[in-house]
């Protein structure tokens, strides 16, 4: 039997506030994190990502209230990313309630980061993302700062050296497919797919069922996605029952 694939919304936290925009930018408010939390784990979702995407110092202590109020209404596994540069700070969200921590701009900066989170916490608990914008047919480069700056980095290597230092999963954000609802990047993630020895979160395009069904042959485990979860445009359940019927194992 295979692993069942993870269906995975994200929720952008702004403020305290969950927001969505297109591209990170034209933020709308998309309501309070802890009922959409609550509302997917009863709908049906596998786990929770939180993005703290402003993640300033003082939006911290904001986001330890909500993990902590979400830690209380919601039985699946969630995760935490935005703004996490220290084992602190790590120790404190976990401390809080989540089960694991998504590490990005941090990573880059001080990839010693990733050994020590994986030393102290365990490899189970560390998520780096990844955000990859192609920059030459079937090169991609990795990016930080919500996507402004390019480190000149090659995803495929950066990937392999996250593995090495410990990550446990990586969140891959193709910056090309972000926001248009067109599908998963699908060169991107087969070029990475059979390089990788832990699971790959696909982020980044979903906009139909079929599209899940696709990212799941291209080589996710799971498959995250944001907007069309908020506002209804795809259910979850219905979403798995699709899946299920064409032969993709899902928890139902």
């Amino acid at each position: 039997m295979s692993l069942a694939k993870r269906i995975i919304p994200c929720l952008d936290v702004c403020g305290g506030r969950v927001v969505k925009g297109v591209n990170f930018v034209g933020l709308q408010d998309a309501g309070n994190p802890v009922e959409i939390a609550k509302r997917y784990n009863d709908e049906g979702a596998d786990e929770l990502v939180l993005l703290d995407i402003t993640a300033s110092h003082e939006g911290r202590s904001t986001m330890l209230e909500v993990v902590k109020n979400i830690a209380e209404v919601v039985f699946i596994p969630f995760s935490v990313g935005g703004g996490i540069s220290s084992i602190s700070d790590m120790h404190a969200l976990l401390h809080a309630g989540c089960d694991k921590i998504s590490l990005n701009s941090a990573a880059i900066k001080n990839p010693q980061l990733i050994n020590e989170g994986a030393r102290q916490f365990g490899s189970q608990c560390i998520i780096v993302a990844v955000d990859a914008k192609m920059v030459a047919p079937n090169v991609w480069h990795v990016y930080i700062n919500g996507g402004r700056i390019d480190t000149g980095k090659d995803m495929l290597e950066w990937v392999k050296e996250v593995c090495d230092r410990g990550a446990g999963e990586i969140l891959l954000t193709s910056m090309d497919a972000d926001g248009t609802k067109n599908g998963y990047d699908k060169a991107m993630i087969e070029s990475l797919a059979p390089h990788v020895h832990v699971p790959i979160i696909a982020s980044g395009g979903a906009g139909s069922m079929k599209d899940f069904a696709d990212v799941f042959a291209y080589g996710a485990d799971a498959a995250l996605a944001a907007s069309v979860f908020h506002y209804k445009e795809i259910e979850i359940y219905e979403l798995k029952k699709y899946l299920q019927q064409m032969n993709i194992p899902v928890r139902i």
